[in-house]
């Protein structure tokens, strides 16, 4: 795996620095909002004056604790999930007040109802088909009963000024994150897919959106000038890969360095925290709350059914990063996605006529000497 750039390094261990920011937050008396999903709102969370901190479990080392209470035979992201809570390993956890999930799958819902019984928990009813007008209303009425839920337990008052303040620095925000995934453009791009990553996942842990939209600029910058410079730290032979399917997280880097170390780069993540979590906007010029039903409805998840926006993202992307090969990345027991690859494996190979590899995984490392293997393979091929 290539060597992490100095001027990245702050965003690669933001997760690690923000655990005091964090404590320091909670001495001042600020407020932590826990969240487990992308269609929490930021936006409403923000306006509330609170700090949202990123609660999904990543990493196999809680899960031991976990299977106490849940079965063997689910999802590694929710049983990382409740065993951080379970233990109280997770300095996020700890120090949140209040926790926010969503009705996203059955799994996640039986953790938020284990979960409310250790901290106080508002579930987000989402509608499961993104189109319509009883969807949108439907789920119009979710991000009020956050706001009002928010006012009551956090004893604030959030504002319609507040909201559009906030929505236009979330828009900053994906527009800056937009720019530097748009790098990956570039033949050959000018950072590995693993540097990509480590940049946009160390994101969800920074609570300083102006300092951090600043810092991402300045990344782009960087790389851009050793880039004309003529530094090239990836072959111009090595095949274009797009990444979809589950969320990703350290525990899952293993497919990242599969592909990397055999001849391969990540351009695109469609994953949840990717490129689509940053691909669209919210509307400036409407009234906040139905901007933002407006846009977190059209978020592309496998939960939605018919899940057209999807598809629709993964045939921009696999022509805009000129993409070699497509890899989808299925946590075991994930249901959702499970049954949906079938449908994005048609469409890649018969639609776009590119390659296309399906990983079942989860965040052990028994798999990877069959995942390399069969990564391997793949790139041979392409």
């Amino acid at each position: 795996m290539n060597k992490l750039p100095d001027f990245i390094k702050d965003f690669s261990e933001a997760k690690r620095n923000s655990f005091v920011k964090m404590k320091k937050i909670k001495d001042e008396g600020g407020k932590i909002v826990g969240v487990y999903c992308g269609f929490a709102p930021w936006e409403v969370i923000a306006a509330s004056g609170a700090v949202g901190a990123w609660l999904c479990g990543m990493d196999e080392e809680p899960i031991e604790d976990a299977e106490k209470h849940l079965p063997r035979n689910l999802c590694p992201l929710i049983k990382s999930s409740y065993g951080f809570a379970l233990t109280e390993k997770c300095p996020f956890y700890y120090f949140s007040d209040m926790l926010l999930g969503e009705t996203t799958c059955d799994g996640k819902k039986k953790m938020y109802e284990a979960l409310s019984k250790m901290k106080p928990m508002h579930v987000m009813n989402i509608p499961q088909i993104p189109y319509g007008k009883d969807s949108y209303n439907y789920y119009k009425k979710a991000i009020i009963k956050l706001k009002e839920e928010l006012e009551k337990n956090l004893n604030v008052e959030i504002t319609e000024e507040k909201l559009k303040e906030k929505i236009k620095l979330r828009n900053r925000e994906r527009m800056a994150l937009r720019d530097y995934y748009s790098l990956s453009k570039l033949c050959p791009p000018p950072m590995t897919g693993y540097n990509l990553r480590r940049v946009i996942q160390g994101t969800l842990y920074l609570s300083d959106k102006e300092k951090e939209i600043e810092d991402i600029n300045n990344i782009i910058r960087e790389t851009m000038k050793k880039y004309n410079e003529g530094e090239r730290p990836v072959s111009k032979e090595a095949k274009r890969i797009l990444v979809t399917g589950c969320p990703l997280g350290d525990s899952t880097e293993k497919v990242i360095e599969a592909i990397e170390d055999n001849g391969g780069v990540v351009v695109c993540y469609e994953n949840c925290s990717g490129a689509k979590d940053e691909s669209l906007l919210v509307d400036e010029e409407k009234n906040p709350i139905d901007a933002l039903t407006e846009r977190y409805l059209r978020t592309a998840c496998a939960c939605m059914s018919p899940n057209d926006n999807r598809i629709e993202y993964l045939d921009y992307l696999i022509d805009e990063y000129r993409v070699d090969g497509v890899v989808e990345v299925i946590l075991q027991a994930c249901h959702t996605y499970n049954v949906e690859s079938h449908r994005i494996k048609t469409f890649v190979t018969n639609n776009k006529k590119v390659p296309y590899l399906k990983i079942e995984t989860d965040y052990s490392k028994r798999d990877l000497g069959q995942l390399k293997t069969r990564v391997e393979a793949f790139i041979e091929t392409l």
